[in-house]
């Protein structure tokens, strides 16, 4: 049994080479009616052996969506996004949904094109990155009549429900520790914040602990690209040169942070004593570094599970109450790199 014309297979074909009706064979397909046991076993063997795939768009046009879920995210190069993505995955994987990923590149005209095209297929639900959106974007979510919920952050109102943690909080908490430590010389290297909220709300909230204490940034530095170890060598030996009386270095993100450290163990800088650094994210493929980066967890996976959970619960129910502002609390990982006192 093969499909030589290179054109769709169909009912007719699985019907064809089982002796059944197209009926039946549908209603074994859509796990309905009632069919006799063997007869749904010889319909199962034939389309898996034809390689048959059931044609969806007539029931989505039916029942008005179809079982995805359109998944957009700013990057699959950072590595945050890809555990987001299997914690949503460990949710649905129970259920008819499946999720469909969008990237958008940190740009908001493109997000507002791959919002555009998901929703045009009609999906179940919409989890995406992020609560700053154009007003073209926050309308079709608006407007989309199906579960939306914005992740990974939850300093702002959402459109329908949000799942994340608090950035501001995040970058605060980071400012209370190292002020605790003793360290008061500080510099920042990061994201270009226009681009990057989340990163941009992380150092308000630093920058506004740091200055009920009477401390300031005395340096800081921001680039555009991927968050990579060379990046962070770069930006560190930059930074010391220019102000070499700094203490503390805290960086927007794990990446750039494990550059800095692995360029002050190069020197022979004495870390944490001589100078302190901090991350974001809690990466673990930087557990094989000589030292550990001090760093806070973002709650990556329990993000994507809890935003998939909502999205299967609402579907499942759609009047059920169900928790649609969901803050998760990261905590500090001190590592080596930053003292305890």
């Amino acid at each position: 049994m093969t499909n030589d014309t290179k054109r769709p297979l169909t009912l007719r074909d699985v019907s064809d080479a089982t002796g059944v009706s197209e009926m039946t064979v549908s209603r074994v397909l859509r796990n309905r009616g009632d069919v006799s046991e063997k007869t749904r076993q010889k319909v199962l063997e034939a389309a898996k052996e034809l390689g048959y795939v059931p044609n969806k768009i007539a029931g989505a046009l039916a029942s008005k969506r179809v079982n995805l879920v359109a998944v957009i995210i700013p990057s699959l190069s950072n590595m945050v996004f890809p555990e987001v993505l299997t914690g949503i995955n460990r949710i649905l994987e129970d259920t008819d949904l499946q999720p469909v990923v969008g990237v958008t590149d940190y740009q908001p005209e493109k997000e507002e094109k791959v919002l555009y095209e998901m929703l045009s297929w009609r999906p179940s639900g919409v989890i995406i990155a992020g609560l700053e959106h154009t007003e073209p974007a926050r309308a079709m979510l608006s407007a989309a009549g199906i579960p939306v919920v914005e992740i990974m952050d939850t300093d702002g109102d959402p459109v329908d429900a949000m799942v994340g943690i608090s950035h501001r909080r995040a970058g605060r908490e980071m400012a209370k520790a190292i002020i605790k430590a003793g360290y008061s010389h500080i510099g920042f290297m990061g994201t270009k914040m226009p681009l990057d909220h989340r990163a941009r709300k992380r150092f308000e909230g630093f920058t506004e602990a740091l200055a009920k204490e009477g401390i300031e940034i005395e340096d800081r530095e921001f680039y555009s690209g991927g968050s990579a170890l060379a990046k962070g060598r770069e930006m560190t030996e930059a930074m010391l040169k220019r102000s070499p009386e700094l203490d503390f270095l805290y960086y927007s993100n794990d990446m750039i942070g494990a550059g800095g450290l692995l360029y002050l163990l190069d020197q022979g800088i004495d870390v944490p004593g001589q100078i302190g650094l901090a991350g974001f994210n809690g990466v673990e493929l930087l557990a094989g570094l000589p030292r550990q980066l001090a760093t806070m967890d973002a709650c990556r996976q329990e993000i994507g599970m809890k935003a998939a959970q909502i999205i299967a619960d609402q579907l499942e129910n759609p009047d059920a109450a169900i928790e649609k502002i969901v803050t998760l609390t990261p905590t500090i990982s001190y590592g080596d790199t930053l003292k305890r006192r």
